[in-house]
């Protein structure tokens, strides 16, 4: 039961359909704001960090957040995720969702613990072991505080939540800085990670409307498990491919490649965690509504689509044309090895906000195991190609590799997955060539303008504003009346279709 001296404030589940698109609506703004915030910030930390730290040294601690990231997704067992689209009320799961989740992350933390120097050595750096043991306290607080957070996500309170993740990322730059300045090299990044997760956990479980004592219904875990387990699975395997480029790099290339890759990696995902992570929290209660009506699910897709690639589409070729100077404008020289990579990470970039999409949509219409087909085929395709990239091109073809094989696997599996579930994918596709030209065009003007000038700040200022003015030109009134046309209940749906659950990979984000 939830502790008496909780404030019950109303379930957006048991109010009907009233409020839900204001609700849904004032949810992504927060969560918006809550995670351009967090990019600002993790940016910040990350130029300072670049001058404190050697890419050898981001190479040992990305080690160890590979552990971590995998384990600290799937470490609720889908319960989590299980409680946000559980459709009664949550009071009565909320105790058992509490045993089920902590249990599990205590299980997995002594894992961690345990197998913390094999992992190590097998991706060659085994100074890497004490910061993967440090690292896993991490999943004890997520387990603590999983509840409270899917509280939080399914009556999309994100005020309260921007209010915690803000916290929790502010202590977390300042720490992490404060020890990197003061020689602790990798370990700094692994205090900043659990003293910032420890605030933002604590402010989650004090802002939440209820908080459970832990119980125990067989019944009751056995549903949740049976919702939340395939979509773990799915999860899984969606962390193994995007964090398996991590240990092909590590283990051939050394922990300085790892390092330039890492960065290259970051840069190209800013389009993924800036928009999937703004709406991560409002997604999964905003569709599930709209579950039972293909007609309104399609076309809230297809408006998604075209909006969400077009903005990421834009920002990845303009990383991708000015790569260079970007890294070593903002992290320095030593850095300059990242664009190698990054130009065709920025493809990859553009595809995963896609396939993001699809899959979310795929899990609202309670076709999980289509997304976890497709995870499996990309994961067998990708690990050999990496390998096959790293040997005879560096990080450059590891980059390659990637964006070969997002455009060969997953995207067909994903449309013909779309297709079985009724979408015509004529109409899901059909809004996506004007965004995607408006991306070349601002792509092909900034390369002209950072041409006409030297030094690496004005490139970035002529290139960049010379892709905004062509952009707007060529997109910008089209994509305005696109978003104005969308209804609020079709607006659930396109907001939710961003629900990736996607982690940040490292702080330099």
């Amino acid at each position: 039961m939830p502790s008496n001296d909780d404030t019950q404030e109303p379930d957006i589940w048991r109010d009907g359909d009233t409020d839900l698109g204001t609700s849904v609506a004032s949810g992504f703004r927060w969560s918006l704001v809550s995670n351009l915030s967090a990019r600002v910030g993790t940016l910040v930390m990350g130029i300072v960090l670049a001058r404190l730290l050697a890419p050898s040294e981001y190479g040992v601690y990305t080690v160890a957040f590979v552990a971590l990231i995998v384990l600290s997704n799937t470490n609720d067992l889908g319960v989590e995720t299980a409680l946000i689209r559980h459709p009664g009320d949550v009071d009565e799961i909320g105790p058992t969702a509490v045993t089920v989740i902590f249990g599990s992350s205590v299980v997995q933390f002594l894992v961690a613990i345990a197998v913390a120097p094999w992992f190590a050595r097998a991706l060659g750096s085994p100074e890497a072991t004490g910061v993967i043991r440090l690292l896993s306290v991490c999943l004890l607080i997520n387990g603590a505080s999983a509840v409270q957070s899917g509280l939080l996500t399914r009556e999309f309170d994100q005020r309260r939540r921007a209010l915690a993740d803000l916290t929790g990322l502010f202590v977390s730059v300042g720490v992490t800085i404060a020890l990197a300045a003061a020689g602790l090299g990798p370990w700094s990044l692994a205090w900043g990670r659990v003293v910032g997760n420890s605030v933002n956990g604590l402010l989650h479980f004090k802002l939440a409307r209820a908080r459970y004592r832990p119980a125990y219904d067989p019944e009751l875990a056995r549903s949740l498990l049976h919702v939340g387990l395939p979509m773990a699975g799915a999860f899984l395997f969606t962390e193994a491919v995007t964090n398996v480029d991590y240990v092909v790099v590590g283990r051939l290339l050394g922990s300085t490649s790892l390092g330039l890759y890492l960065m290259a990696f970051n840069l190209s995902s800013w389009p993924v965690t800036t928009l999937s992570l703004s709406v991560t929290r409002v997604s999964v209660p905003g569709f599930a509504r709209l579950q039972h009506d293909i007609a309104r699910a399609q076309d809230a897709f297809a408006r998604a689509l075209a909006s969400v690639v077009g903005i990421s589409a834009l920002i990845c070729a303009v990383l991708g044309v000015l790569a260079v100077p970007l890294v070593r404008f903002v992290y320095g020289p030593p850095w300059t090895g990242a664009a190698l990579a990054l130009r065709f990470l920025i493809v990859l970039g553009v595809a995963r906000v896609a396939l993001q999409l699809g899959c979310d949509l795929l899990y609202a219409l309670g076709r999980g195991r289509a997304t976890l087909v497709l995870q499996m085929a990309w994961l067998v395709a990708l690990v050999p190609a990496l390998s096959f990239g790293a040997l005879h091109d560096g990080i450059r073809g590891v980059g390659f590799a990637h964006m070969a094989v997002v455009l060969l696997v997953p995207l067909p599996i994903l449309l013909w997955a779309l297709r079985r579930a009724g979408f015509s994918i004529r109409a899901v596709l059909a809004l996506l060539p004007r965004p995607l030209l408006g991306a070349v065009g601002a792509a092909l003007a900034a390369k002209g303008a950072s041409a006409l000038v030297g030094g690496d700040f004005l490139e970035l200022l002529c290139g960049g504003v010379a892709a905004l003015a062509v952009e707007g030109l060529l997109v910008g009134r089209w994509l305005y009346r696109l978003v104005r046309s969308t209804p609020a209940d079709e607006m659930e749906a396109a907001i939710d279709a961003l629900e990736p659950n996607e982690p940040e990979r490292t702080p330099l984000s």
